[in-house]
């Protein structure tokens, strides 16, 4: 069943209009549904200038509604989900401003590391703001955040939010099957996995080392030994030992 603005029963008189392609200037025939059509002049795609994509950045359902969903409205359903997800996590810890503040770096860390790894970025980035998210309920229960705590409690808090967000199941399982072992990898980890690990690692140990908790000699040995992904070796060579000075360690 389509909404009603894609409905053509409730179509009016101009439903059906010409726009010009920004490429060549020709007039392309659209009809109020149709989400792009190709120049018949030059053959470039033209999106719909007079659609409203608002509903559909955040509906499950815009596929069905829409159909083939161009590449900008994919990024921007990204985009906007991903917001959605940071909202949640920043209402859940209140006025816990460091789990806050450490959940946004590592989010923004494992969005730096997807700029160099494969991986999904509505996954890498939702696990990477919700990682933490069962400390809260570990310490009501346990009066300890330890990592077997956190892993337990973290997926049903983490699935209620998701759900209630309207996300997929599928992105909903493997987000909770990330914040699950978040702090121990297995033998084969998926992408994804890998990328949340590392953006969590760095900024644990960023937040290590603005605490002169950690020698130099050490985060050598971290970084170079526990990262598991390229990029996030790197991203780490460049925070963590920019100041040693050794050209082994610059980043570029």
């Amino acid at each position: 069943m389509k909404c009603p603005g894609q409905d053509p029963r409730y179509w009016k008189f101009d439903a059906i209009f010409e726009a010009e392609c920004p490429k060549c200037g020709n007039q392309v025939e659209f009809f109020k549904d149709e989400t792009r059509r190709t120049c018949k002049k030059c053959g470039s795609k033209v999106l719909n200038p007079k659609m409203d994509f608002g509903c559909a950045a955040h509906c499950k359902f815009a596929e069905h509604c829409f159909g083939d969903l161009p590449p900008e409205l994919i990024k921007q359903k990204q985009d906007l989900f991903k917001d959605r997800v940071a909202v949640e996590m920043k209402l859940y810890f209140k006025s816990d401003f460091r789990r806050i503040g450490h959940a946004a770096k590592v989010a923004r860390y494992a969005a730096k590391i997807l700029e160099g790894e494969k991986g999904d970025p509505a996954v890498t980035l939702t696990a990477a703001y919700l990682h933490d998210i069962g400390i809260k309920e570990a310490e009501r229960k346990y009066q300890s955040n330890v990592a077997r705590y956190q892993h337990s409690e973290g997926p049903p808090v983490a699935r209620e939010i998701l759900t209630r967000l309207d996300a997929a199941e599928s992105l909903v399982d493997e987000v909770c099957e990330i914040i699950g072992h978040h702090h121990h990898p297995r033998p084969e980890e998926t992408s994804n996995f890998k990328i949340v690990y590392d953006a969590d690692l760095l900024t644990n140990l960023e937040e290590r080392k603005t605490k002169g908790a950690v020698t130099s000699d050490m985060l050598k040995k971290h970084v170079e030994k526990r990262f598991l992904t390229e990029s996030g070796k790197e991203l780490a060579r460049s925070i963590l030992l920019k100041e040693n000075g050794s050209p082994g360690y610059v980043h570029t």
